[in-house]
């Protein structure tokens, strides 16, 4: 390798490098462009908080002059208010004029039939047929029919007539009546039973030799197996006419035992619904034809205090063994000096009022006095969120009281003075305390007049607690699209089926669509069906129950009623879409409006938002499908006191006319079924 050649230096290639007067002089270019920058940067931040605060000022100085603009006519809105809610005014005489117009047919009909409000009447009647001894079962079943009747009428009463008119005295003899009604018809029950089995051998099956007789009314499921036997080969039974049966311990297949499956398709076991203390109230000052509808939502506390143990009514009434309680504390009156209040200026009138179809109402959602809640233990079935479904079956060891026997052409019975009686199982002894017994095959038939959209619960009523409770039933079994249910209990017991009242709850949708005068179609959407009822002026109907793409409940669709009578119908037959005061625990609620004066559908983009805080509406900016929530004023809109004029500015002059002229009963039924539902919280 030769010597290496040294490196160059220099030359156009290099870098140049710059003299001290060159880096000062791009130093000071870079500094006032920098300074530069940051003026132009804090100018435009100046003036964009110019135009922010200018914008701010517009829509301050907007807003600003719509509440001006809504105080300056709130009179004026709640004076005509006060005129649209004479229509509940001339409702509420109308109802009176027929409760005392259908007294009075009652009374002229003279057929015997007690009218169930005349404490006389009534107790007459069960006098009477308290009387009456060795009924049979079919007579019974009939008589319960009436006995029924007479206890739905006292329940309308309770529910249907004004809280102004309803004072506590009044109250407590209705419930007391229930009470009563109630243990009479199923001590008649038990007699005729005993009835029935003294004549066991009479309807002894031909293949078993034991007794099995069905019984099946509209309101009554009897069925009654008598071991006459005492064959272990047949200690399990089905009553194949009723779909029911059980399997019984061995030992109690040996013994002189009966088993009665008495199923009542109502509900005579759960206490009595309390009536409310935040009634609803319908004031009329004196001086002025005017209305207001609105909860008391005041808690009586110095009263309640004054009054101690005397502010608070049982009643106690013993049905069966089974006991049942109702407590009446401080039944909530009309307060004279409310009128005064209502005097004041409007915007104290409107606070903490919810409006529905021009209707002043209170906040639907009631909170509850802390100090009134019950804890629920464990296992206890909590009737504020869960309701009871499908009536109550009443499973019972009987035992059998001795047959009739034939000696030298002479029939011989054994008569024994102690009415029905009993089998105990487990067997009451002490040492037998903590044993262990085979427990209680049942299998049940499930009405099909009634909906189940989950697979119910089973519970057991606890007579000491009165209350319903979940333990001493195990191995559950479902046949849900067989209408069946199966499991095990350590007892016998009186059973029913458990569904969560809020099931359909929060709604997914709901419309009112008009069908033509004083008539409209009201359509509420769950996650598990579709109800459909119809409004004509103050009747309603059930038009249709769709449950996965099938009607339902054919046996209630199609006849016009009272709304009243139709939401006991429904719940009873397991579709709840009304709220209680205590579903805000358990539902997450929340609001949407659109004209309707045709009755095709609405187009999506036809409908609005609104939202009212009890003091304004507003119709908010946002639509359905906003991924945020905001108040914003939606464009060329105003505040107003009232939801009804609020929809005024948008409603066309066809709509307005047809509220005019709606009669006083279609607006009152159209106000009670929404209050009824809370379609506007609960969906």
């Amino acid at each position: 390798m030769g010597p290496k050649k040294k490196k160059k230096s220099g030359g156009s290639g290099g870098k140049k490098k710059l003299s001290k007067a060159e880096r000062l002089r791009l130093q000071k270019e870079e500094e006032e462009r920098r300074l530069i920058e940051e003026e132009e940067a804090r100018l435009r931040a100046e003036q964009e908080e110019a135009e922010r605060l200018e914008k701010e000022r517009i829509v301050r100085e907007e807003r600003e002059r719509l509440e001006a603009k809504d105080q300056e006519r709130r009179g004026t809105e709640l004076a005509e208010l006060h005129s649209l809610e004479e229509n509940f005014l001339s409702a509420r005489q109308w109802k009176a004029d027929y409760r005392a117009h259908a007294k009075w047919e009652h009374y002229m009909q003279c057929d015997g039939s007690p009218d169930p409000a005349v404490p006389q009447e009534i107790n007459t009647f069960m006098s009477l047929w308290q009387e009456n001894k060795n009924e049979d079962i079919e007579f019974v079943i009939k008589k319960g029919n009436q006995v029924l009747n007479l206890i739905e009428k006292l329940n309308f009463l309770l529910l249907d007539t004004p809280p102004n008119e309803l004072i506590e005295k009044v109250i407590i003899q209705y419930q007391e009546s229930i009470l009563e009604l109630q243990s009479l018809l199923h001590q008649k029950y038990n007699e005729a039973t005993e009835h029935l089995l003294k004549k066991a051998s009479t309807f002894a099956d031909s293949d078993s030799g034991n007794m099995d007789v069905v019984i099946k009314d509209k309101n009554i499921t009897f069925c009654i197996w008598g071991n006459l036997k005492k064959n272990p080969r047949f200690k399990n039974h089905m009553f194949c006419d009723a779909e029911n049966g059980f399997d019984l311990p061995k030992t109690v297949a040996t013994s002189d035992v009966a088993v009665r499956i008495l199923h009542t398709h109502y509900d005579h076991i759960s206490p009595l619904q309390l009536i409310p203390k935040l009634h609803l109230k319908v004031q009329a000052p004196e001086s002025k034809p005017e209305l207001t509808v609105l909860y008391d939502m005041k808690e009586e506390k110095e009263e309640e205090q004054k009054s101690g143990e005397d502010s608070s009514l049982v009643i106690e009434k013993e049905s069966d063994g089974r006991k049942s309680a109702i407590s009446f504390k401080d039944i909530t009156k009309i307060d004279p000096g409310e009128n005064e209040k209502l005097e004041e200026e409007s915007d104290k009138k409107l606070e903490n009022v919810s409006t529905i179809s021009g209707v002043q109402v209170a906040p639907l959602q009631v909170a509850t006095d802390e100090k009134e809640e019950e804890i629920i233990g464990e296992n206890i079935v909590d009737l504020h969120q869960f309701t009871p479904v499908g009536g109550v079956y009443l499973i019972d060891a009987l035992k059998l009281p001795p047959q009739a026997k034939q000696i030298k052409g002479w029939t011989m019975v054994e008569l024994l003075d102690i009415g029905l009686e009993t089998y105990p199982y487990p067997p009451e002894s002490e040492e037998t305390e903590d044993a262990t017994y085979p427990r209680i095959g049942v299998i049940l038939r499930l009405l099909d007049s009634v909906i189940f959209f989950e697979e119910p619960m089973v519970a057991r009523w606890d007579s000491a607690g009165k209350q319903w409770r979940t333990d001493g039933i195990s191995d559950i079994k479902y046949k849900m699209k067989e209408k069946q249910i199966s499991f095990e209990m350590d007892a016998f017991y009186t059973i029913t089926l458990i569904q969560d009242a809020h099931l359909n709850m929060p709604y997914q949708s709901w419309e009112l669509r008009p069908n033509g005068t004083d008539e409209l179609l009201f359509t509420v959407v769950t996650a598990f069906a579709e109800v459909q009822m119809q409004i004509k002026g103050n009747q309603c109907m059930l038009s249709s129950v769709m449950v996965d793409g099938s009607e339902q409940l054919s046996h209630l669709t199609g006849k016009w009623t009272s709304l009243i009578d139709l939401i006991i119908a429904l719940k009873k037959a397991g579709v709840n879409i009304f709220p209680s005061d205590y579903s805000y625990k358990y539902v997450c609620v929340n609001k949407k409006v659109s004209e309707h004066l045709k009755t095709d559908a609405v187009k999506d983009e036809d409908w609005s938002l609104y939202m009212f805080n009890g003091q304004r509406a507003q119709r908010l900016r946002i639509s359905e499908t906003s991924e945020a929530f905001s108040e914003d004023l939606a464009e060329n809109t105003e505040f107003h006191s009232t939801l009804y004029h609020l929809i005024k500015d948008f409603a066309s002059e066809e709509a307005i006319e047809k509220v005019k002229k709606a009669s006083c009963l279609f607006i009152d039924a159209i106000s009670q079924l929404l209050i009824a539902t809370r379609v506007l919280t609960y969906s």
